[in-house]
């Protein structure tokens, strides 16, 4: 039975309105990215006076946005690594396994993202600097105490998606690699981790997410040599002027791995986000 014509137009209305209403702030910020500083700061134009691409050479001297982009590169792809690494073992063995202190695990981490970010701010701070002054082991200010701070929210949130995916691969491939000679190791490096890709892939883009843009952590746990690119946005904002077209600029170039790993992995991403749900 086909939908009543009123249905379909409303449809098409709400569709048109929610398509204007993401597309035109990306509109503004790449045409405001494309104007002198002088049209930016002037009286709003939808169409550019005059195009220019000066603001994307100038961010990289304005701010030293490489060494920022290779911060939040090495801090990101580590926490991303480590957050599939470990989830993978860990979601294995609460699928495949049972144990005393099983339910208490899982609903332990689930429990974890109840609570707001800024609860463990101050907590961190304390532990890194006290860990620093006792071991001589520099947490604070250094990209693996900011590493180790990302991993607090990534993994316990990777561990329970990865839970519910590898309930939903079934257990006659591991009792069938385990006839032909694998051990529990084997089974789950050439079993489950090959069936479970599109699992591991949006824990891995989710990951990613959460430590490219994370702004309050980093901007306490970082230094000017260890800075990420979420903050050091802020120095295009100086006591004299905000550079609002580099600033555009910049978050468009800080946006590019995002939006094409999501691009490249939305296939894997959406079929992983879908499975891991339903048990």
């Amino acid at each position: 039975m086909a939908p009543p014509r009123s249905f379909l137009w409303s449809r098409r209305v709400f569709l048109t309105l929610l398509t204007g209403f993401v597309l035109v702030p990306v509109y503004v910020m790449v045409s405001s990215s494309l104007k002198p500083l002088a049209d930016v700061t002037g009286k709003f134009r939808w169409l550019p006076s005059e195009l220019t691409f000066r603001p994307y050479i100038d961010i990289w001297s304005t701010v030293p946005l490489a060494k920022y982009f290779v911060n939040s590169l090495i801090v990101s792809g580590a926490a991303t690594v480590c957050s599939v690494v470990f989830a993978v073992f860990a979601a294995y063995a609460v699928s495949r396994y049972d144990f005393r202190g099983k339910r208490v695990f899982t609903v332990t981490v689930l429990s974890t993202q109840m609570f707001p970010g800024i609860l463990f701010l101050l907590p961190l701070f304390l532990l890194y600097v006290n860990i620093g002054n006792a071991t001589g082991i520099a947490l604070f200010g250094s990209r693996g105490g900011l590493i180790l701070t990302y991993l607090t929210f990534s993994l316990p949130f990777s561990v329970w998606m990865l839970i519910g995916y590898f309930d939903s691969v079934p257990r006659d491939l591991d009792e069938a690699a385990l006839v032909d000679g694998c051990g529990p190791l084997g089974a789950l490096v050439r079993i489950v981790v090959p069936a479970a890709i599109p699992g591991i892939v949006a824990v891995a883009v989710y990951a990613f997410m959460t430590a490219w843009g994370e702004v309050l952590f980093a901007s306490v746990m970082t230094n000017d040599t260890t800075r990420t690119l979420a903050v050091g946005l802020q120095g295009y904002s100086t006591l004299n002027d905000v550079y609002w077209n580099q600033i555009m600029a910049a978050s468009l170039v800080v946006s590019l791995p995002v939006v094409a790993g999501f691009l490249l992995l939305q296939r894997y991403l959406v079929a992983g986000l879908t499975a891991g749900a339903v048990k």
